[in-house]
């Protein structure tokens, strides 16, 4: 930066940082001062360590301007200022303050310049290209610490995920982890230990590991081999309405609410029941085991299930496919979902007098065998293993 004098007199960089350097203290307390004054966030009268390290920094700033001028090509060293944005994050303040701070140490610099125009006998031109040399400096610091502000809080950041994704792999531990080590881990990644909670299994056959908009206290398990999320409080205010605006358009199955140190089982029901809605045994979307316990507890065991199918659907057996298919599913809505045709035609977009007809051969086929409710619940397990197994193909 080349700085003009007046004519009286020549002035060089090298002489004006001479002439300025013994105020330095002096503009370090002005700027200090102001700051404290207008800034709240830096008003801090009774901490003494912290006026300190307020005063090395503007100290820093003002001397390191002074370099500048006097060395323009010199190095440019932003890590001190990087240090004091990550400072900034470390205290939990706004980034607005710290600019806020600069802008006012700028000002203070600028008056202090204009006061000593004359005695240092600076020209207009001279005295201009040392504002914009302060305001082009201001520019720099303000990158600094900004750089420095968003590694820190991204590293915050990353590390608080790193400790929740820790701690997510710690609740769900089998045999479950000691309380202490949950409750030591869960305060490092600040994490409220619920009274209950439940498990939820994602399906990612699309690929879709897109992260949903979740509440800040759910633990997400997303890069796991099966994507899951843990749900504090799962029957809280407000809690279901918030999961299925999250998980809208996604095939996930929420797990049975349990206490903590049994969030593994939630899980590995929410897994079979997510295994089953993907094969057609259950329904798609959002589901809660909850709702199909009965179902979850009769396909444990598909051995068992084959076996029974297999003597409740004989009277089937001899009838060509496409018959077995139409009577089977006839069958089943009208077990599920009530004893009227039209109810069934409704449920199988057919005509109701169709219905009726295929009731007829069932009659004809299974006998007495309907009016047993016994049988009729073995007939719904049979009939839904047999849909299972066909939507695998």
């Amino acid at each position: 930066m080349a700085i003009e004098s007046d004519s009286s007199e020549s002035r060089t960089p090298a002489d004006i940082v001479r002439r300025l350097r013994p105020g330095v203290g002096r503009v370090t307390d002005e700027v200090v001062e102001e700051i404290r004054t207008r800034i709240p966030e830096y008003a801090r009268p009774s901490d003494d360590l912290y006026l300190k390290a307020v005063r090395r920094a503007v100290e820093q700033a003002v001397t390191g301007f002074l370099d500048r001028v006097e060395h323009p090509d010199g190095p440019w060293n932003p890590e001190p200022f990087r240090l004091i944005g990550k400072g900034e994050a470390a205290e939990g303040r706004d980034l607005e303050q710290l600019q806020a701070a600069m802008r006012l140490g700028a000002r203070v610099g600028w008056r202090r310049l204009t006061e000593l125009a004359g005695p240092l006998g600076l020209s207009p031109q001279s005295l201009y290209d040392l504002g914009e040399a302060i305001f082009v400096y201001l520019d720099r610091l303000a990158d600094a610490a900004a750089e420095g502000y968003q590694a820190a809080r991204a590293h915050s950041a990353g590390e608080l995920g790193r400790r929740r994704d820790r701690l997510l792999d710690l609740i769900l531990t089998r045999p479950p982890a000691a309380p202490a080590a949950v409750a030591d881990l869960a305060r490092a990644a600040g994490w409220r230990l619920p009274r209950t909670v439940a498990c939820v299994a994602l399906d990612d056959q699309h690929g879709a590991r897109r992260t949903p908009a979740l509440p800040p206290d759910v633990l997400a398990g997303l890069a796991r081999p099966v994507p899951c999320l843990l749900v504090p409080d799962p029957a809280g205010p407000g809690r279901a309405q918030s999961l299925e605006h999250a998980l809208r358009g996604r095939r996930a199955a929420i797990g049975p609410a349990v206490a903590l140190p049994a969030a593994a089982t939630s899980l590995r029901w929410a897994r079979e029941a997510l295994e089953l809605s993907r094969r057609g045994v259950l329904p798609g979307g959002l589901l809660r085991c909850q709702e199909h316990l009965a179902t979850l507890v009769v396909f444990k065991d598909e051995e068992l299930v084959s076996a029974l199918a297999e003597v409740r659907l004989a009277p089937l057996a001899h009838l060509r496919p496409a018959q077995q298919d139409r009577l089977a599913e006839t069958l089943l809505a009208w077990l599920r979902h009530g004893r009227g045709a039209g109810e069934v035609a409704a449920r199988l977009h057919v005509h109701p007098q169709t219905v009726r007809y295929r009731l007829r051969q069932l009659e004809e086929l299974y006998g007495d065998q309907l009016t047993d409710p016994d049988i009729r619940f073995e007939l719904e397990i049979a009939l839904r293993a047999r849909q299972a197994v066909l939507a695998d193909r």
